[in-house]
């Protein structure tokens, strides 16, 4: 864009917005019943306007906490599904631990020799650091 189509552009949008408030404001169809009592004209239109922009203010203010609840809702059922999930492998690997102890009893020796040097020097340490 050259620069002198920038400088026409901003104030035609200006003119732009200010013609639809004309007509947005203009009231010349709209009837507001409130209580059985009907207002029409410009008071009648303001007053429509602010009821539907506090209504879509009120909606975006409700949609925001309900977002934010089932946020912490489901978090929250996540954690516990998790727990869940562990507490079942606990208890499957319970059941199951009769039948894998073939398997275990290289794995405690092998737990067994790592640790015992590292206790050893823990035991050695002790005794110098006096």
């Amino acid at each position: 864009m050259k620069l002198t189509s920038k400088k026409i552009l901003i104030p035609l949008i200006v003119i732009a917005l200010l013609v639809v408030a004309a007509f947005a404001l203009d009231g010349s169809g709209m009837h507001v019943n409130i209580d059985g009592d009907e207002i029409d004209g410009p008071f009648g239109t303001f007053i429509g306007l602010i009821a539907a922009g506090g209504g879509l203010l009120l909606a975006a203010v409700i949609c925001t906490a309900v977002a934010v609840f089932l946020g912490m809702l489901f978090a929250g059922l996540g954690i516990l599904m998790i727990t869940g999930i562990v507490l079942l492998a606990l208890v499957v690997s319970a059941a199951v631990s009769p039948l894998l102890l073939p398997l275990l009893i290289p794995f405690g020796l092998y737990w067994f020799f790592v640790s015992r040097p590292r206790k050893q020097r823990a035991l050695a340490q002790l005794e110098h650091a006096v």
